[in-house]
């Protein structure tokens, strides 16, 4: 198994989008429901990462719920949730920016959230353009949290991305300049040519990372 993590198997569980817009051209939940490939993708994600330089792992809404509060799990660390706008019954501190659709969207987190000087590992699940890890990036900055690293799927080589890997250590399990970034840069993957829903999903007997 060891071998196969490092070669990321689990990104042959991605699926394709079959409802086009509003919703992101790649599905992921695909990779969660199988245990193995959940615990192997987190693994790799959390692998950069000492647990003594982080505090705290937050999270956008709502993939990065799944990813982020996994992650933090893992770590033995507390999960903030960043919560689209007007999601959340107790002070809150906001932000605007555009979402990968275009359209206007926000983001908040109760307040105060964290002590200043927190160290934050910050997790979603895919990132395209860049304005809402940048948004919550904002957020946590403006109640005096530091981003140590940015954990993510993939993130996309866009005008949006293009310094969030000089400016913050990040991690992603599609690596940077091989050909299946350029293939999700370009939104569609060679695995989707002959898609079949069965092939991937686990079988009985599967679901056990402890068999991994």
């Amino acid at each position: 198994m060891n071998s196969d993590r490092n070669a990321r198997w689990y990104l042959n569980l991605m699926a394709p989008n079959t409802k086009g817009k509003p919703f992101g051209w790649v599905y992921l939940p695909s990779i969660y429901v199988n245990a193995k490939a959940f615990h192997a993708l987190m693994d790799d994600l959390i692998a950069p990462f000492s647990p003594d330089e982080i505090d705290l792992v937050a999270g956008p809404d709502a993939m990065g719920f799944v990813l982020g509060g996994g992650i933090a799990a893992r770590m033995d660390k507390g999960f903030l949730t960043i919560r689209k706008t007007g999601r959340i019954c107790a002070p809150t501190e906001g932000v605007e920016y555009l979402h990968y659709t275009g359209r206007a969207e926000g983001l908040e987190i109760h307040k105060p959230a964290f002590a200043p000087g927190t160290r934050v590992l910050l997790v979603d699940q895919w990132i395209e353009t860049g304005g809402t890890i940048r948004a919550s990036i904002d957020l946590i900055e403006r109640q005096g949290g530091i981003v140590v690293g940015i954990a993510s799927i993939c993130i996309e080589e866009t005008k949006g991305t293009e310094n969030l890997r000089e400016q913050y250590k990040c991690a992603t399990a599609v690596v940077t300049g091989t050909d299946l970034q350029r293939q999700c840069n370009a939104h569609h993957l060679k695995i989707f040519d002959d898609f079949n829903w069965s092939s991937i999903i686990p079988q009985v007997g599967e679901l056990d990372p402890a068999t991994a």
